[in-house]
C-alpha cells in the first residue's frame, strides 16, 4: 500500500510506513529491537485508572509497557493488520484496533492520555492527526508526540530525525490545539507534551 507522509510530500511503499507481508513483519521485528520505550513510559507518568490511547502501536513494544502501568484501560490503533497480529501475539491486555491518527474510531473525549511514538512523520496530514488526538482526549488530558532524535540518537536512526522546520511545525500546530506545549529531549526521542484545554 502506498501513502504520502506530510514530511516528504512523496508517495512511499516503505514497510515502516504501512507494514505488510514479509517485509512488514521484518520491519516490525526491527522496530521492537530499536525502539526501547522505558523513558517514554516514565515521561507519560500514567496514573491509576487512566484511559490511555497509543496511535501507531506497531508490533506492540510500547503498548505492552503501557498495559503494565496502573492505567484503567489501554487502547491502540494502527493501520497495519500485520502489526496488530504481532502486537496481539505479545499477550497484551490492551484493546488493539485498526485505525489511523486521522481516524482512530474512538469517541469524543474518551482518553486521559494519547501518545504516538515514531509515527507523526509518517502521517499523511499532521493537522488532521492532531485534530483527531484533540477530539479523543478529555479536557485536562495530555498528548505526547515523539519522533526519532533526542540527546543521543542511534547510528541507525540518526538519519530519521526531522529537520528543525518540521519540528517547529509540529510544535506550532500543537500550540494551536493544546496548551502547555513543552519539548523534551529523551535519549533517542524528541517529544512534545501538551494538555487539552
Amino acid at each position: 500500500m502506498e501513502t504520502t507522509p506530510w514530511t516528504s510530500g512523496r508517495a512511499t511503499r516503505s514497510p515502516f510506513v504501512m507494514p505488510s507481508g514479509l517485509r512488514g513483519r521484518l520491519a516490525g521485528r526491527l522496530m521492537l529491537r530499536m525502539n526501547k520505550q522505558d523513558e517514554m513510559v516514565d515521561l507519560l507518568d500514567i496514573r491509576a485508572g487512566e484511559q490511555v490511547l497509543e496511535v501507531g502501536y506497531g508490533p506492540g513494544g510500547l503498548i505492552r509497557r503501557l498495559a503494565r502501568t496502573p492505567a484503567g484501560r489501554v487502547c491502540g490503533v494502527d493501520p497495519s493488520p500485520e502489526m496488530r497480529e504481532m502486537a496481539l501475539k505479545r499477550g497484551t491486555r490492551a484493546d488493539l484496533r485498526l485505525g489511523t491518527a486521522e481516524d482512530t474510531g474512538f469517541g469524543d473525549a474518551e482518553f486521559d492520555c494519547a501518545v504516538s511514538v515514531n509515527t507523526v512523520g509518517l502521517w499523511p496530514s499532521l493537522e488532521a492527526g492532531l485534530d483527531e488526538l484533540h477530539r479523543v482526549t478529555r479536557p485536562g488530558g495530555r498528548v505526547a508526540i515523539a519522533w526519532h532524535g533526542g540527546r543521543r540518537p542511534s547510528r541507525v536512526t540518526r538519519h530519521l530525525t526531522l529537520p528543525d522546520d518540521q519540528l517547529e511545525r509540529v510544535e506550532r500546530e500543537m500550540r494551536g490545539r493544546f496548551s502547555d506545549v513543552t519539548r523534551r529531549e529523551l535519549s533517542d526521542l524528541t517529544v512534545f507534551v501538551a494538555h487539552r484545554r
